[in-house]
């Protein structure tokens, strides 16, 4: 059965006027209850509609809009999904916006509200609700959808919410979850089932203080190492002989992908912890999507990088994405793209950081896309650096300060010979190589030989400065998430995000309509 078109009252009644008054500091819900018809209009609720399947049996749905507010307002609280429950009977200002005041009743049950958010995702419906918001404000101010976009792009750390691990718990909590999983399945306890598969150790509180190891010793660790997987060996070929389900098989191969990507065998059959890190090292059992990366020099993020597109002229955010934090910032623009599609918006300025630098959005540019970006500082000590050699971009050729050339292709490096940078009279104040002078160029070094010119005057730095704009926005999105992911995976991460990134723009359109002091 499909469900029904939510129209709540416009108007406010007696009562639901006392409640506003009474709300002082979260005025969102105010602002929502005063214009929850503008953003759920009647063909919006179709599309959310949409991804109910149509039967003749069975009650009509829950109304997707009412389910909507719900889950934008979940994330403007930062509640659980038991939480939002609970408000919905025990919180006035739930209430007012939901239409259900004095309700004895929730709504909806926590299981209307997961499969809703479920659907939203399947359907790429959170998306849509960021592009409502932009709606609203374009009908509300009359702004015209096709003018020129001026935005801003920039990414911020989010730690993941699985528990990270070394090489020893990771292998230990696998074995430790296939178990779970057949003892569910057999209707068994975890410890019996673990037993009969020569398990024990992971059942215990501590997989490392089952072992007993002095671990401050490299053999001692390297005889743990292969007890841990002498043991995962074990149950794998025990488990062979057990009827199970895929989910027993999907936990052995978390088990395997951290066996081949954390162990060496340097020979003699001997097993040791591999040096150095795989390029895709997985970091946690319960979410898979996680990795190690890095933020800054001193600060590692064990999670996601969350990017944000903003309007510089309206403060909206206009699209988001979602990266494991091991990827470089340039490979989420094809996300962001995609979310900037239907908008159809043409990008005219885009201010960025040196991450996003190679990413298509720049490299596959329109010749009247302006890029502003900070240059890459140019240091070679007290002698000559490269902005002291001269560029031919039409000759293609490179000019030192002695003026010899030679031909230089972007994204090669330039080797001076040897014998000519030896008799030159510059060479002290040019290189102490004994094999001459050379010069990297960046694949991207016309656009950064443009940057660096802007940046040398008032008016290009204070272009620069624009950006800061989109690192305000992101903080905003940062004290609604926060810093911790709530869900495991990506994608529901990039759900979060975005709906998140509709509470900013909501508070972004309440201001706008809000009459002048």
């Amino acid at each position: 059965m499909q469900p029904v078109v939510w129209e709540p009252p416009v108007a406010l009644s007696p009562q639901e006027a006392a409640i506003v008054r009474r709300i002082h500091r979260a005025k969102l819900f105010v602002f929502l209850r005063a214009h929850r018809h503008d953003l759920f209009t009647a063909p919006f609720q179709q599309e959310l509609a949409a991804t109910y399947r149509d039967s003749p049996l069975g009650r009509p749905p829950v109304p997707p809009a009412q389910l909507a507010l719900a889950v934008l307002l979940q994330a403007y609280t930062g509640v659980s999904d038991d939480e939002v429950i609970e408000a919905t009977t025990m919180d006035r200002r739930w209430q007012l916006v939901l239409a259900c005041l004095d309700a004895e009743q929730p709504p909806f049950s926590k299981g209307t509200l997961v499969g809703f958010r479920q659907r939203l995702i399947a359907a790429e419906l959170d998306r849509r609700l960021i592009e409502r918001t932009l709606e609203c404000y374009t009908a509300e101010h009359g702004v015209s959808s096709s003018r020129p976009l001026r935005a801003a792009l920039d990414s911020s750390p989010l730690w993941g919410a699985g528990r990270v691990e070394d090489t020893y718990n990771l292998l230990g909590h696998a074995v430790r979850k296939a178990l779970s999983v057949l003892a569910r399945q057999q209707g068994r306890g975890l410890a019996a089932v673990a037993a009969e598969a020569g398990a024990e150790r992971v059942v215990t509180s501590s997989l490392k203080a089952a072992l007993d190891r002095n671990w401050d010793e490299p053999a001692a660790r390297e005889t743990a190492l292969a007890a841990v997987l002498g043991m995962v060996a074990q149950v794998e070929a025990w488990l062979g002989s057990q009827a199970h389900t895929p989910a027993v098989d999907a936990a052995l191969a978390v088990a395997a992908q951290v066996r081949e990507q954390d162990v060496a065998h340097p020979g003699a059959g001997g097993a040791a912890l591999r040096q150095g890190v795989a390029a895709e090292r997985r970091i946690s059992v319960e979410d898979g999507a996680m990795r190690h990366g890095r933020k800054s020099r001193s600060v590692r993020v064990d999670g996601y990088k969350r990017h944000a597109l903003l309007d510089l002229d309206l403060d909206l955010v206009r699209a988001v994405g979602l990266t494991p934090a091991n990827r470089p910032e340039a490979e989420a623009t094809e996300a962001i793209l995609a979310d900037l599609a239907p908008q159809a918006v043409v990008l005219s300025e885009l201010h960025i950081d040196r991450g996003y630098l190679s990413s298509t959005l720049v490299r596959d540019r329109a010749d009247d896309l302006a890029v502003y970006c900070k240059a890459w500082p140019v240091r070679n000590g007290s002698r000559f650096t490269k902005l002291a050699f001269t560029l031919d971009w039409e000759a293609g050729t490179l000019t030192c300060p002695n003026r010899q050339t030679l031909p230089f292709r972007p994204g090669a490096t330039v080797h001076f010979p040897t014998e000519t940078c030896a008799a030159c009279p510059l060479r002290e104040r040019c290189t102490a190589s004994a094999r001459g002078r050379s010069v990297s160029i960046h694949p991207d070094e016309r656009l950064l030989a443009e940057f660096r010119q802007r940046q040398a005057t008032p008016a290009g730095r204070a272009k620069l400065r624009e950006r800061v704009a989109v690192e305000h926005g992101l903080a905003h999105l940062g004290a609604w998430q926060g810093n911790r992911a709530r869900y495991l995976g990506e994608r529901k991460n990039l759900f979060d995000l975005r709906r998140v990134a509709v509470v900013h723009n909501l508070h972004v359109l309440a201001r706008s309509l809000a009459p002048a002091a």
